[in-house]
């Protein structure tokens, strides 16, 4: 009898510790699994909205409709060994949205929602988005809470107040525990010489303290906890698959390295990606060497129906080709070929021709010739 009695008490006790996981485990509840290539998720975090026609002041928050700007973007990338890198991108980003010109990078979502800002970010980066996870103000604060706060060095005494934004940081200089509330001052911290770029050094130093916190097991008991904070404040488009593979990522035991958007600051208070500097970021260390879709590819029309080259260049790209440029060769009636690396694994989407070895067009990986037995559609 002593023995069930125990028996139903420690249930009872891991019941409670898992219960706030239990939404997130019913909508993407899967058995972690090794993927089988990189898993890419853009994290950000959108400010709220305030309702002034309120007869009281501060004006109270309106309901999350994960519609406003993003003071928080990162771009994480998993793979299956547990590797885990991170870009910050500084939210005064100078972009071309599409359909509303140039502007900062935290505007995008608030244009054209989630799918603008993925797409925007694919643009500045070149790097395939699999996922978004939008997350409301309320995200990192809870987050933390449920952690059981986190320790790190605050580089210096920070004073703000913000009454209309319902914002007050005053922390002092040197190493210390945060609580949820305290973190969140922390992390939107932006009056320093700095500014974005500060905060986004803030944000990797709370990252990595966190990180640091839930990987020694003593603190594993937490992650119901954490998980369920972070489900409750997210609007995201993650499959069960996805989530899957980012289980199996993290139960390899996660090696994070952060990174930021090289750049400099431009005027207005913007930020002015280095393109170059950038592409060698990402090439060194969000580039999968086996997706054949990092690479660039030049399409020829040499002997198929008009616009096959054009069409070929829309199809490749709806499956997530982000290089792929129309160019001019010779004419003649050869059929369709393929040359350049992974030029049997882009044979399968291209749907027809032959790999061959011949000279590619100067500048591309891969060079795919359309020949006469390309379907006119």
């Amino acid at each position: 009898m002593r023995r069930r009695v125990i028996l139903l008490v420690v249930l009872a006790g891991v019941v409670a510790v898992a219960a706030p996981a239990f939404p997130f485990l019913a909508r993407y509840g899967a058995l972690p699994r090794k993927a089988t290539g990189p898993v890419t998720v853009l994290l950000a975090g959108v400010t709220p909205k305030y309702d002034e026609s309120a007869p009281v002041w501060p004006w109270p928050a309106r309901p999350e409709d994960y519609s406003g700007l993003t003071d928080t973007i990162l771009l994480a990338q998993l793979r299956p060994d547990g590797t885990t890198n991170m870009l910050s991108i500084p939210r005064d980003t100078w972009v071309n949205v599409p359909g509303n010109g140039w502007g900062k990078i935290n505007g995008s979502n608030p244009h054209g929602g989630p799918d603008t800002l993925v797409g925007v970010v694919q643009n500045l980066t070149g790097v395939k988005i699999d996922a978004y996870a939008l997350l409301s103000l309320n995200a990192m604060r809870a987050m933390t809470q449920a952690a059981g706060g986190v320790t790190l060095d605050v580089a210096q005494d920070m004073k703000y107040d913000d009454n209309a934004g319902k914002l007050h940081i005053d922390l002092k200089a040197g190493r210390q525990h945060l609580s949820g509330e305290q973190a969140e001052g922390y992390l939107r911290f932006r009056k320093d010489n700095l500014g974005d770029i500060g905060r986004v050094a803030r944000q990797q130093n709370f990252l990595g303290a966190l990180l640091n916190k839930v990987k020694s097991p003593l603190n594993w008991w937490r992650m119901p906890g954490m998980v369920g904070a972070v489900d409750r404040n997210m609007k995201s488009n993650l499959t069960r698959a996805q989530v899957a593979g980012i289980l199996g990522a993290a139960l390899s035991g996660p090696k994070v390295a952060m990174h930021t958007v090289p750049g400099n600051f431009g005027g207005g208070g913007t930020w002015i990606a280095d393109r170059a500097a950038l592409a060698t970021v990402v090439d060194n260390n969000f580039t999968d060497p086996n997706d054949p879709r990092r690479l660039s590819i030049a399409v020829i029309n040499t002997a198929a129906p008009d616009g096959s080259a054009r069409r070929l260049q829309g199809k490749l790209r709806s499956l997530g080709y982000l290089r792929v440029s129309v160019a001019n060769g010779p004419q003649g009636n050869a059929t369709t070929t393929i040359t350049g690396p992974q030029a049997s694994r882009i044979l399968q989407d291209v749907g027809h021709g032959q790999v061959v070895q011949a000279q590619g067009v100067p500048g591309a990986d891969v060079t795919v010739r359309l020949g006469s037995d390309t379907p006119a559609n």
